[in-house]
């Protein structure tokens, strides 16, 4: 029969244990995960340019974007017939708001426009949601009236 060392026996006990402490202490329980759900946008808008580079209006079959619409346009430049542009669009509802970057162009001939961005702000139920938008339609110049589609997908926690 061999003789074990207690003193070793110990020690490697000792070694083991503590590497099972570390690792439990890498392995931490991960934080419960919101209820993030994705809402395709398929909807239409409707509005007003009230001058100045603002813009308000509604949106019409919008789901999670159903509501009113208010934007600010800040020209960006300018070639032959097109002319490019950025804008802070607020989407509001029931849900709280949805605030979107664009960036986009339009024919100032023939008010033909489209423009995408991404969320940059949200309040509400909506907060910490996040996605882009798409939008593209028609601008009548004479009557200072749009006509666009609204398409996109929003990830966002509706849970209470």
């Amino acid at each position: 029969m061999k003789k074990r060392n207690l003193g070793a026996r110990v020690a490697t006990r000792s070694i083991v244990f503590g590497t099972l402490v570390l690792l439990g202490s890498w392995i931490m329980p991960a934080p419960a995960l919101a209820a993030v759900s994705s809402h395709l946008i398929n909807a239409k808008g409707v509005g007003q340019d009230n001058g100045s580079g603002s813009t308000t209006g509604k949106v019409i079959g919008g789901g999670l974007l159903d509501g009113t619409i208010a934007g600010n346009i800040t020209p960006t430049g300018i070639s032959g017939s097109v002319a490019t542009f950025t804008e802070i669009v607020t989407f509001t509802n029931q849900h709280g708001t949805l605030t979107v970057r664009l960036e986009g162009a339009i024919d100032v001939t023939t008010g033909q426009f489209n423009a995408s961005g991404s969320v940059i702000a949200a309040t509400g139920k909506l907060s910490g949601a996040t996605g882009i938008v798409s939008v593209s339609g028609v601008a009548n110049f004479a009557a200072g009236i749009f006509t666009e589609d609204i398409t996109g997908v929003i990830f966002a926690d509706l849970a209470p």
